[in-house]
């Protein structure tokens, strides 16, 4: 009688002792769940395409290319998206843009946002037209623009500048290189940051370090400019930027031997882990707001696959 009275007393006690620790706000599974962010570098070849789901909002950064669009569509399906509430075209390159016209026919797009850099193939011109159409509504962003992806999530414009949109992303040669006035934005959810950059270039790189104090611009995780390019991700950002993380949207055997061995070199001098989509496919970021993860589809970080 006295051993089932001391094990009556000890469930009794534990009992109290769960419900006390509840009470005191241990955070439960459901909760945490809810107020997560997450962010997938998706698969699509050569392109970019990036999805980013808060609680309140699903926003895609990029459509990835033309003759990638069943790919795009394939991962956007097995994620459950039916409504974009923000698309955001860095730039319009085929690479980024080529996909909207699928995008646009299968989902439902509250809102378009770029760079408002005009260009003449067609379909940049479809793709102004589709949002016509369909009556969505539209924005050009510049430097300084912020954006609210709700559930605390905002995104910080940090390029181009209204200036460098009428140069038209000239280069010292008088060529026009698009990718010059790529939207760069730096998304942040309590103490986690990324930034995102588009096919930003060295100068571009330059010019956010001389008009941005390092502050605004650090962030854990850092989405490689251009494919990891050479042509990007400068030591002189990097060291600003601090990235912990770098992810690096390129295809399977791409002729522009991306990511690039020199980018690759200067992930290692600033000890930044670099994860690529050849490699391990999708890639995808969790945060709280206060730590964060990343965990790819496939493989491991840092391979030196390629040249």
């Amino acid at each position: 009688m006295r051993r089932h009275w001391r094990i009556l007393c000890f469930l009794m006690m534990l009992s109290l002792t769960l419900v006390s620790l509840v009470g005191c706000g241990m955070p439960m599974e459901k909760s945490a769940a809810a107020s997560q962010l997450t962010v997938k570098m998706l698969d699509v070849g050569q392109g970019d395409a990036i999805l980013i789901r808060t609680p309140d909002e699903t926003i895609l950064i990029d459509t990835g290319d033309t003759d990638e669009a069943a790919k795009l569509k394939a991962a956007l399906d097995k994620e459950g998206v039916k409504t974009i509430d923000k698309l955001i075209i860095t730039h319009p390159h085929r690479d980024h843009l080529g996909g909207s016209a699928m995008v646009f026919q299968n989902y439902a797009v509250k809102a378009v946002y770029d760079n408002g850099q005009p260009t003449t193939p067609k379909f940049y011109r479809d793709y102004l037209k589709t949002i016509k159409v369909k009556n969505i509504p539209y924005k050009t962003l510049r430097d300084g623009d912020r954006l609210d992806f709700g559930g605390g999530v905002s995104f910080t414009i940090l390029s181009p500048t209204e200036e460098m949109v009428q140069e038209g992303g000239r280069e010292a040669d008088g060529k026009i290189n698009l990718n010059l006035n790529s939207l760069v934005g730096r998304l942040a959810y309590g103490n986690f940051a990324m930034m995102f950059t588009g096919d930003a270039e060295k100068p571009t790189e330059q010019a956010l370090l001389k008009r941005h104090p390092a502050g605004d611009l650090r962030c854990q995780v850092l989405k490689a400019g251009h494919h990891g390019s050479k042509t990007s991700s400068g030591l002189a950002f990097l060291k600003a930027v601090q990235p912990e993380v770098a992810l690096i949207s390129c295809g399977a055997g791409n002729s522009y031997r991306h990511p690039h061995a020199s980018v690759r070199r200067n992930y290692e001098k600033q000890r930044i882990d670099f994860y690529r989509t050849d490699v391990n496919g999708t890639i995808t970021v969790e945060s709280d707001g206060q730590t964060y993860r990343v965990t790819p589809e496939r493989g491991v970080k840092n391979s030196n696959k390629g040249n």
